[in-house]
């Protein structure tokens, strides 16, 4: 079992094109680790921001009526895709790994096969 400090370690050194790596609590939108980012991407304030993201989703499959769970949401922009993947089990509830790639080196199948992995190892 991995801490969250070794997991977001290795989600940004295993997956190819990883920039920045959060574990975030979308229930008070603070991101309770982060690694990565830059001088002009501050990922607490991302992690605060796309909690609305999951909010809505969540709100918005409530009032359809849908029962299945998101496993993960996906964000493209022209440079960047950014990642969300809802935590299940062991503790897991409430919080979400959101992972930021760098749209030019990602291979998109291959971070989302490697972020559930971490997620699996992830004890929080």
């Amino acid at each position: 079992m991995a801490n969250t400090e070794t997991a977001l370690k290795e989600a940004l050194t295993s997956i190819e094109g990883a920039t920045g790596v959060a574990l975030v609590d979308y229930t008070s939108g603070m991101a309770l680790g982060t690694i990565g980012g830059s001088k002009t991407f501050d990922l607490n304030v991302a992690a605060a921001g796309n909690t609305d993201v999951i909010r809505a989703k969540m709100r918005t499959m409530e009032m359809l009526g849908l029962k299945g769970e998101i496993e993960d949401v996906l964000i493209t922009l022209t440079d960047q895709y950014h990642l969300i993947r809802l935590l299940k089990g062991r503790g897991g509830n409430g919080l979400f790994l959101y992972l930021v790639l760098d749209a030019a080196r990602a291979n998109l199948a291959m971070a989302r096969h490697q972020l559930k992995k971490i997620e699996a190892e992830l004890e929080v």
